[in-house]
């Protein structure tokens, strides 16, 4: 291997970025017939170039068998730094172009679907009207930690997600931006048309018997039911249905009998559209922030930035103005205060879009 002193002037004479790039293809498709078939040219010619590189970096990348390839050690390490590499070359080309034209590129956000179902569409709405040339992809992540593969691989832009634990205890943090925009509650809810929705005072024991939607047992929701019917020496309800899905809770809630556990702004969305409620009934209070995290030492785009500005300024008007249950009601005076409360966030939004 070249010493260190001599490694810009290796990089500038040896390491091609074509090679790299190939380098790369022969990593996502696992052997080199099946990359020489994604560039468009012949085996030999990919095996030549994956050779050049071998030869001048003097170690292994790949393991061959007759299966394909594997990365050797040494092959992991170039591929972390090329996928970075060729990140940072995309990102500069993408601030070229948003220099040129801050409002036209792409933003891929990764997010659980309760985000997805609560605070992201008013955000997208306020955005996309602002920059309709902007094109949003939104990918839906399970992940109640900071492991976030996607992200790390530079697939995603940002994450908003829901955080269960504090960031100094999550053993995935060193390499990320972690920004807490607000902190949700869970609330019991059920529909307008439940017999529970007409009481003024429910106790947990009441809900013992009924039909509960609830997550699977790993997730904040359930553990949360769960420990609030333990400190009551209660067994855990009747559960009916168990689901990710924001939208089949909501269904269900609205049509039939049955009650659930959501965030607070699921609510804030869904209260009026599906006729739901909160019921009066005390759950225990834990810290449930909601996060954006990027990753350090990534450029981001005009257009990711211009995006987590409008993210600070809806999340700021919610922590601003908490959503109590009784507001919740599909009531005329529930509408005149939540749309105070909407009107104030587009106002923030406005104002941000009269600075980008």
């Amino acid at each position: 291997m070249p010493k260190l002193s001599d490694t810009e002037g290796f990089i500038g004479r040896r390491l091609r970025l074509r090679d790299l790039h190939v380098f790369l293809v022969v990593v996502q498709s696992g052997s080199m017939a099946k990359a020489a078939a994604r560039l468009g040219v012949s085996q030999p010619a990919v095996s030549e170039v994956i050779a050049a590189l071998e030869h001048a970096l003097r170690v292994r990348l790949f393991d061959r068998s007759s299966q394909g390839v594997e990365l050797t050690i040494y092959g992991r390490a170039l591929l972390k730094r090329g996928v970075a590499a060729f990140d940072e070359l995309k990102q500069g080309v993408r601030e070229i172009d948003g220099l040129a034209d801050p409002s036209v590129g792409e933003l891929r956000i990764g997010c659980p679907e309760s985000v997805a179902a609560s605070i992201l569409p008013p955000i997208i709405q306020q955005f996309i009207q602002q920059y309709p040339r902007v094109v949003l992809h939104v990918g839906e992540l399970n992940t109640p930690t900071l492991e976030l593969p996607l992200l790390r691989a530079r697939s995603l832009d940002l994450v908003l997600t829901r955080m269960v634990r504090p960031v100094a205890e999550d053993v995935f943090a060193d390499d990320l931006n972690v920004e807490i925009l607000f902190n949700d509650r869970l609330v019991v809810a059920a529909g307008t048309q439940s017999r529970w929705a007409r009481r003024r005072h429910i106790d947990l024991a009441d809900l013992v018997d009924e039909p509960w939607i609830l997550t699977p047992p790993n997730m904040w929701n359930t553990t949360i039911v769960a420990e609030a019917f333990r400190a009551r020496g209660l067994k855990m309800p009747s559960i009916s249905v168990v689901t990710y899905s924001v939208h089949l809770r909501t269904n269900l809630l609205a049509a039939g009998r049955f009650i659930t556990a959501f965030p607070c702004s699921v609510l804030r969305l869904y209260a009026d559209r599906f006729s739901l409620k909160v019921l009066p009934v005390d759950l225990p209070v834990r810290p449930w922030p909601v996060a954006i995290v990027t990753l350090k030492n990534r450029t981001l785009s005009p257009v990711v930035q211009r995006f987590i500005e409008y993210v600070r300024a809806y999340t700021k008007s919610i922590a601003a103005a908490p959503v109590p249950a009784k507001r919740l009601v599909r009531s005329s005076r529930a509408s005149t205060k939540g749309g105070e409360v909407e009107k104030k966030s587009e106002g923030m939004q406005q104002r941000i879009g009269a600075k980008g």
